[in-house]
């Protein structure tokens, strides 16, 4: 049948991107990886540095899943080659809406798996810090950040990343001020770091008995989490703390003491802080932690050659052109200033469906990346 026919030829035009993807991802070598680090593993004395063996466990699970998730995918694609078979012998047209969606599944798997191979950069396939600000503009601003806030932590559950909130400040009546999340998983930083910017929101405000539009904005960093063994000099004079009792979200879990620790760098002005842990002593570690990943993400980005040459926090923090536009009124419409992506459903955008826009950026960037080496 005609309808079958067209999906079975839409289907197998993009078997030689899968063969491609397969020799992109380097599987054999994976493999061969994989072997020599279980063997590592299985040797006596393996465990006497619990911090090598994390390190060797941890790349040789990172391959497996990278491997596993190919290997989905490929099932993926003969399962839904056999079904679209099936039904084009059968006549059945009952099968058609299964077997084109199971077609926009793969094809949608495909395009990330493809583009996680982009990935390449120095800290791409780290974990990811996310530190959130509300805008100018009260009540409605941080009503905005905690939509961010959720909508960022809804895309790392969707992923199967870790979500952990490290800090909490929140807003006087409703939303909040800042918060911060660490998303624990492969490529976290890697697929997060085009979200870096400034967001901006149009809508009726719920703050507004007048019923009047609002623009609001709110700002989101990115950095990577960087690991104990990467060197970030920072002298003790340079550095601040403050303690404050936690507050926010947590509950119970939270330690009511004096435990949640601000840091402040006092040459740049740059401000991080923790309060999930159960003591000051751990909440230290966590902001020191995020201290550095932050000052290295600025003088990478910023090519410097010493994190004393960073300048100030103000680069930082100031309110420049937004990266993206989300309206709820007087039409609903996600779009990427960046890059011309748009997405429609801003229900499904503010409940985690951001994949379209951060696949976008890479594309481009990595088109981008091609013009300056022909050039």
């Amino acid at each position: 049948m005609l309808q079958f026919e067209e999906l079975e030829l839409a289907l197998t035009n993009l078997e030689p991107e899968l063969k491609d993807l397969a020799e992109s991802l380097g599987l054999e070598s994976m493999r061969e990886e994989i072997a020599k680090l279980d063997e590592k593993a299985s040797q006596p004395g393996f465990w006497d540095d619990a911090g090598a063996s994390h390190k060797v466990l941890q790349r040789s699970a990172s391959l497996k899943n990278k491997i596993a998730a190919y290997e989905r995918l490929k099932s993926l694609y003969e399962d839904t080659l056999a079904l679209i078979e099936l039904g084009n012998e059968e006549g059945d047209l009952s099968l058609l809406p299964e077997a084109q969606e199971e077609t926009e599944k793969f094809k949608k798997e495909l395009e990330s798996q493809r583009l996680s191979t982009l990935l390449t950069g120095e800290y791409d396939a780290k974990n990811a810090i996310l530190t959130f600000h509300a805008g100018a503009g009260g009540t409605e601003a941080q009503d905005w950040a905690e939509m961010l806030y959720r909508m960022y932590c809804r895309w790392g559950e969707r992923h199967g990343y870790q979500v952990k909130t490290l800090d909490l400040l929140e807003g006087e009546e409703a939303g909040l001020k800042s918060a911060s999340v660490l998303v624990e998983g492969e490529n976290a930083y890697g697929f997060l770091k085009s979200e870096a910017g400034v967001h901006r929101l149009v809508r009726i405000s719920p703050f507004d008995a007048s019923g009047r539009r609002h623009t609001s904005f709110a700002s989101l960093e990115v950095m990577p989490e960087i690991d104990d063994d990467i060197d970030v000099e920072i002298s003790p004079d340079d550095i601040k703390m403050d303690v404050y009792r936690a507050s926010g979200a947590g509950g119970q879990k939270v330690n009511k003491t004096s435990s949640a620790v601000r840091l402040t760098h006092i040459p740049t002005g740059i401000v991080v802080a923790c309060q999930v842990e159960r003591s000051q002593y751990q909440n230290r570690d966590v902001a020191m932690k995020m201290l550095k990943s932050k000052l290295l993400e600025i003088k990478e980005r910023e090519n410097l050659e010493r994190i004393e040459d960073i300048k100030g926090e103000q680069k930082e923090i100031a309110w420049g052109s937004q990266i993206r536009s989300y309206v709820f009124m007087p039409y609903t419409l996600a779009k990427d200033h960046r890059t011309g992506y748009e997405n429609g459903n801003i229900n499904a955008v503010m409940d985690g469906d951001i994949d379209g826009f951060i696949n976008a950026y890479l594309k481009t960037q990595n088109l981008n990346s091609l013009k300056q080496q022909e050039n």
